[in-house]
């Protein structure tokens, strides 16, 4: 949410001062408030995923942050030319990662445990599967 408010209302300061963002010129004012305002619609599904936990809202959440972070992170790849060896690295690590983290969780939904005997209402079971 934090990247959101900052892009949204301060699109310079999220420019100049995020680190790898001003290597890929040139700065955009319209691009930086529209990116913001994206984390901040993003940022909302995940308030409403961590407060209800439910299953269903859990998928979409990692889902939807997967539709953007999968594409981002293939842009970063194939852009690297305006970058330090260590700063290629450093993004590479923390953009794969933001990409993975997401996704093992996303399996993980499909494999949580059951209690002896109680069926919890948030609980995931393939009945609950998007499009059901």
């Amino acid at each position: 949410m934090v990247v959101g408010l900052v892009a949204t209302l301060a699109p310079r300061v999220f420019y100049d001062y995020v680190p790898w963002v001003d290597l890929i010129p040139p700065y955009s004012e319209h691009l930086m408030r529209d990116y913001g305002a994206m984390n901040l619609s993003l940022a909302l599904v995940f308030v409403v995923t961590a407060i209800t936990m439910e299953c269903r809202m859990v998928r979409i959440a990692l889902g939807a942050y997967l539709l953007f972070a999968i594409p981002h992170l293939i842009f970063h790849l194939t852009h690297l030319e305006h970058f330090t060896m260590e700063a290629a690295v450093w993004q590479t690590i923390v953009l794969t990662v933001a990409v993975l983290l997401p996704v093992g969780l996303l399996i993980l939904t499909a494999y949580r445990p059951r209690r002896a005997g109680i069926k919890e209402a948030n609980e995931c079971r393939e009945d609950q599967a998007l499009g059901d």
